[in-house]
C-alpha cells in the first residue's frame, strides 16, 4: 500500500508540475500576444519606464549614490561543458566607477586588481603586470555591467534604447529591454514585472578579429536588502551557453570608504612585504 501510496504522490506532482508548465507556457503566449506594435519613440520611452522601476526596486537615490561596494562568499569557476574547475573563498572590493580588487582564499595571499587602463596581480612569484588581454576583458566588464549602466552609462549620450515585450524569465513574468551603446554593445535585460529587480542580464557582441557573435548571460537571484540595497546574493554567469562563474555572497557592504590607493600596485607591494615576500618565505606563505 505504501508503493501504491507513493505512486499516487508521484503521478500528483507530475500532473501539478504539467499543469504549472501549461499555465507558464500560455501566460508567455498571452503575454507576447498583448505586446502590440510599439513606435521607435514608443518603445525607447518603455525601455526607460522600466529601467526607472528597476532602479527604484534596487534602491532609488541610495542604490545610485554608491560610491564602493565590499563584499564576501565563495566562488566557482567552471571550464568546457559548465565542469566545475575551482571553488574557494573571495573578498572583492569595488570603487565604482572602474576599479575592482579580488583577494583570493581566507590567506588573501593571491590577487588581482585593476584600476581603470591599469591591473596587477599577486601571487607566489610576486606582483606583475596584469596582461594586455586581462584589462580589456575587465574593461570590457565595466561596460557590460549593469549597475555601471544604471549609475553612469545612462547619463551619456548615444545610448539606444528598445522595450522587447514580456516573456517568462526563470519562471518569473518579466519585461524586456534592449541598450545599445555607440560601440553596437548590446545589453539585454529582463526585469521582474512582480519586484521590478532584475532577472537576467544578456551581453551580446562581435569578436572584432572573427566577428563572432558571443553571448554572456547573467543571472541574479536570492536578493536580500542590505544598508537599504537589494542585493543579489548569488551571480551566476554562462558564456554561449556554458556555464563559467557563480557567486555566492555570504555577506556585503556599502560605501565602506574604500580609497584609489587601495588598488594600485603599490599596495599589492606593500602586501607582498608583509607576506614577508622573499625567496626563503615563499613556501611558507603560499
Amino acid at each position: 500500500s505504501q508503493c501504491k501510496w507513493g505512486i499516487g504522490i508521484v503521478r500528483m506532482n507530475w500532473k501539478r508540475t504539467a499543469a504549472m508548465a501549461a499555465l507558464v507556457l500560455a501566460a508567455a503566449a498571452g503575454a507576447r500576444a498583448q505586446q502590440g506594435v510599439l513606435t521607435p519613440d514608443q518603445s525607447a520611452a518603455k525601455a526607460k519606464q522600466v529601467i526607472q522601476q528597476a532602479i527604484d526596486a534596487l534602491g532609488g537615490q541610495t542604490y545610485l549614490n554608491v560610491r564602493d561596494q565590499t563584499c564576501e562568499g565563495r566562488v566557482a569557476f567552471f571550464g568546457h561543458n559548465s565542469q566545475l574547475i575551482n571553488y574557494q573563498t573571495v573578498f572583492d572590493y569595488n570603487l565604482f566607477p572602474d576599479k575592482e580588487r579580488t583577494e583570493y582564499s581566507k590567506k588573501r595571499n593571491v590577487i588581482d586588481v585593476y584600476n581603470g587602463d591599469k591591473g596587477w596581480s599577486l601571487d607566489r612569484g610576486g606582483v606583475t603586470d596584469a596582461s594586455a588581454d586581462a584589462i580589456a576583458e575587465f574593461q570590457q566588464g565595466l561596460k557590460r555591467d549593469i549597475n555601471n549602466l544604471f549609475r553612469f552609462q545612462m547619463k551619456e549620450p548615444g545610448l539606444d534604447y528598445q522595450y522587447n515585450g514580456r516573456d517568462i524569465v526563470d519562471l518569473k513574468e518579466a519585461d524586456w529591454v534592449e541598450v545599445t551603446n555607440p560601440e553596437h554593445l548590446t545589453i539585454k535585460i529582463a526585469v521582474s514585472r512582480l519586484t521590478h529587480l532584475p532577472i537576467s542580464a544578456e551581453y551580446i557582441s562581435r569578436n572584432p578579429k572573427t566577428h563572432e557573435r558571443t553571448v554572456e548571460t547573467e543571472m541574479f537571484s536570492n536578493y536580500q536588502k542590505v544598508e537599504g540595497i537589494e542585493t543579489p546574493f548569488q551571480d551566476t554567469r554562462s558564456r554561449d551557453g556554458n556555464k563559467t562563474f557563480q557567486f555566492f555572497v555570504t555577506n556585503c557592504h556599502y560605501n565602506t570608504g574604500l580609497k584609489p590607493d587601495f588598488f594600485t600596485r603599490e599596495s599589492l607591494e606593500q602586501r607582498w612585504n608583509e607576506l614577508g615576500g622573499s625567496k626563503k618565505k615563499k613556501k611558507h606563505l603560499f
